[in-house]
């Protein structure tokens, strides 16, 4: 098992016009990305639609969202994208492929950070030119390798099994690693991914002793809702509980805020493993699976109330419980909480019930206790 030798550089994403500056790596806590999941039209800021753009985006970042990525496919799409960094507060970050005159345009704009593959962006001079304008601009690029489009060299060795793909991984990082050093470039962050659980971690683990590069961690193609969670939480709690990765993102077959608080779960789950308690981890959520014993509809309750919690800037314990035997008693630990009582709800605190209420009555009681925290 590899394990950290030095302190990752830190790289300050952002921090120019109205865009929050992110730092990312030494003593830095890790930061939750996710990606816009539809193409940005220009239209799409226009009216209506561009304030409810706005609306999404200042909900990701209130449920914990640092840093947003967009893919960027064209030139038009660059233009766009450059509009939607002059309103928003959040760093945004253009995914780029294949062309790179789309990365020097994204550059002439208040983007945050510039996601690449070198592999793909063209020659050396092409690479050069995007590293160039980047320096000039102060803003860092993120090497991205994915397992799925590794240098022929490097995937003839993989299916001829005489590298793994893991090493595949670590080779090509460090072929791109050495290209941008050799530029003098030095604001970078870099990305090995795939589908693999084993091979995610271990390619991590084996570069992570080679540098200080900060590492962006994710699972690609994890797939929909639940067998993503699992195969990100697995990967991603490994790697972060041995103190590898700056950034992460969950990739998920779902919408943009469950990738946000699956990360952000991640790293609440890691910071309690490792005995490093929740602080400045927010709200802890915790709730029933209910049963035949329940009065009171948890899972209603939770879905509508969780947004709302998961806001709260607040490193506090809420449950919701479905009868009396899990709240207030299995749950008075909790900082608040409510349960089915019968035709009643309980509101309570550390297992001291400060309220009795009707079901129709809860949320509002609720709301109020909750505003008392």
């Amino acid at each position: 098992m590899g394990n950290p030798v030095t302190k990752a550089r830190i790289i300050k994403i952002g921090g120019f016009d109205q865009v929050e500056s992110v730092l990312v790596g030494g003593d830095y806590p890790v930061v939750v990305q996710t990606m816009w999941k539809d193409r940005l039209e220009r239209s799409d800021l226009e009216g209506p639609s561009g304030q409810a753009i706005a609306t999404r985006i200042e909900k990701l970042q209130n449920l914990g969202c640092g840093l947003l990525r967009f893919a960027v496919p064209d030139l038009e799409s660059a233009e766009v994208l450059g509009e939607l960094a002059r309103r928003v507060s959040i760093p945004l970050v253009a995914d780029i492929h294949f062309d790179y005159k789309i990365a020097l345009r994204c550059l002439d704009f208040p983007i945050a950070k510039i996601r690449i593959n070198p592999g793909n962006i063209g020659n050396l001079d092409r690479v050069k030119a995007v590293v160039s304008k980047a320096g000039e601009k102060g803003i860092p690029i993120r090497i991205g390798i994915n397992a799925g489009s590794l240098p022929q060299d490097l995937r003839i060795q993989v299916e001829e099994k005489t590298i793994s793909r893991s090493e595949a991984l670590v080779q090509a990082a460090e072929r791109e690693l050495e290209v941008f050093e050799n530029l003098n470039f030095h604001n970078v962050l870099l990305s090995m991914k795939a589908s693999s659980i084993a091979d995610t971690i271990q390619a991590n683990r084996l570069l992570v002793s080679k540098t200080d590069v900060p590492l962006h961690l994710g699972v690609t193609e994890a797939g929909p809702l639940i067998p993503g969670i699992v195969r990100n939480a697995v990967a991603l709690h490994t790697l972060l509980a041995e103190g590898i990765g700056s950034t992460i993102r969950v990739s998920l077959s779902d919408t943009m805020e469950n990738e946000v608080l699956t990360g952000r779960e991640i790293l609440g789950a890691v910071s309690d493993s490792t005995g490093k308690g929740r602080e400045g981890q927010g709200v802890i959520l915790v709730s029933c699976p209910r049963c035949g014993r329940n009065s009171f509809d948890t899972h209603e309750f939770t879905e509508r109330w969780r947004d709302t919690l998961y806001t709260l800037k607040k490193d506090v314990t809420v449950a919701v419980m479905g009868c009396p035997v899990n709240g207030p008693g299995e749950a008075k630990h909790a900082d608040l909480g409510i349960t089915g009582a019968g035709d009643r709800v309980l509101i309570f605190r550390h297992g001291t019930v400060v309220r009795t209420v009707s079901r129709d009555q809860a949320d509002e009681a609720f709301r109020q206790e909750l505003e008392k925290l």
